[in-house]
């Protein structure tokens, strides 16, 4: 079941990412019906139409005119069961993953999805934006129902009063749907069946991501990083933005006006959860160094959030897998993570130990099966399990450095032992 749900992801996702033109969403901007309107809600399904609920059919594409519906190409079904409850009664269904948007400004965004079938078992997991993990493996039994909340972020390129952030060609392509003026959600596994969908407006925490591709929303499979799974493990109430972007370093993403982005719209009590090192370290000349410009620019990343009342955290980079002849991780990171740790120490910065925690990981699993939690042929880049596992470590991290986003997390994921990680065979994640 993880083989083929994994081969249809790498089938439809590039494609879906191209409807995603940047022109043509440029174009859609300033086109939402209601700038005032703050509650959205779908009735999925040819039954009875719940009261004040916009009815979704198989045939109701997204447009910019419409401002809601499936993306194009989604092979959906629509069933009605009948009954009295006009939201229960029927739903939307595919065996192949589904997308589903709506045009919305940018902000954060309480979703409450109601999935199950009067007849049939289900299994959804839902994921938001740029594969975001919002829901796992929820399941109801025949004939029943459930309604899970989860928070959202949805983002736009602008930078209030100054400009926007530089986006890279795939940010425009493949990756635009982690910037577009709407928010897409999907829905994915061996059953899903969604009822209904209401989306409001709030005003909740957020965590911001600023990284590399270790750390941003990756857009198709293999490929994975412990910043999209992340929100799997984060209670309603508190919105995700992930900002991190692949090849990017402390320079790029500051000259990229990245920073700039997350500070445009960090308040008080927000936090900014910053791992760098993996390009940064490629950087040469004289005078650059770990102790020297990224120390500095790292600081500057600190000083940012502060400055907003936001509450910094820092992440040493995550380990490459790289094993010596005796099965130990050797490091390939030089004084970079210890730059980390030296500033979190002199500017009394919650410190998330990442280096440690994937060394310690990675030579658990061993040499060889250590592979199978990497994109193929690649011993930098994570796929869903080894993101997994990875976000754990960061969870791990938050609790063991009491930060204040413990008051966030969910409580049905056990205390994590980097030692013993989960065994991949039963690992399920489509």
């Amino acid at each position: 079941m993880l083989i083929e749900c994994l081969r249809i992801s790498v089938l439809l996702l590039p494609a879906f990412g191209m409807m995603h033109s940047y022109a043509n969403l440029l174009a859609a901007r300033g086109q939402a019906k209601d700038t005032n309107q703050t509650n959205w809600k779908f009735d999925f399904g040819p039954g009875k139409v719940a009261p004040g609920y916009t009815q979704v059919l198989a045939d109701t594409v997204y447009s910019k005119e419409l401002g809601y519906g499936f993306e194009p190409g989604a092979k959906v079904t629509c069933l009605d069961r009948g009954g009295k409850n006009a939201l229960r009664s029927d739903f939307c269904t595919s065996d192949q993953p589904f997308y589903f948007s709506v045009a919305l400004p940018e902000g954060n965004y309480d979703v409450t999805v109601t999935l199950g079938d009067a007849q049939e078992e289900t299994t959804t997991t839902v994921k938001a934006e740029l594969r975001r993990l919002m829901l796992e493996r929820v399941q109801t039994a025949r004939g029943k129902f459930v309604t899970r909340r989860f928070t959202v972020n949805v983002r736009t390129p602008q930078i209030a009063g100054d400009g926007e952030v530089k986006l890279k060609d795939r940010e425009k392509t493949t990756e635009w749907w982690a910037w577009d003026e709407k928010l897409t959600l999907e829905f994915n596994n061996s059953h899903p069946s969604v009822c209904a969908i209401e989306i409001a407006r709030v005003e909740a925490p957020t965590i911001y991501l600023l990284g590399d591709s270790t750390v941003c929303d990756q857009p198709s499979e293999p490929y994975n990083s412990w910043g999209q799974m992340l929100t799997r493990f984060f209670k309603p109430g508190i919105a995700i933005a992930n900002n991190a972007e692949s090849g990017e370093s402390l320079r790029s993403s500051l000259g990229a006006h990245r920073l700039d982005k997350v500070l445009s719209t960090m308040k008080p009590g927000d936090y900014l959860i910053i791992q760098y090192g993996h390009n940064d370290e490629k950087e040469k000349g004289e005078g650059i160094g770990a102790f020297t410009t990224y120390k500095a620019d790292l600081k500057k990343f600190v000083a940012g959030a502060r400055k907003r009342g936001g509450i910094p955290v820092l992440v040493t980079p995550v380990q490459r897998r790289t094993f010596d002849q005796q099965g130990k991780v050797t490091n390939s990171h030089g004084d970079y993570p210890e730059a980390v740790r030296q500033l979190a120490r002199e500017e009394n910065v919650p410190l998330i130990d990442l280096n440690v925690m994937s060394k310690t990981l990675y030579e658990a699993w061993g040499a060889e099966p250590s592979k199978r939690a990497f994109a193929p042929n690649d011993n930098t880049h994570h796929d869903n399990y080894g993101s997994y596992e990875l976000a754990k470590c960061v969870v791990k991290g938050i609790r063991a450095g009491k930060i204040g986003l413990v008051k966030f997390l969910v409580t049905d994921i056990a205390a994590f032992d980097p030692s013993r990680p989960d065994p991949i065979d039963s690992f399920l994640l489509p």
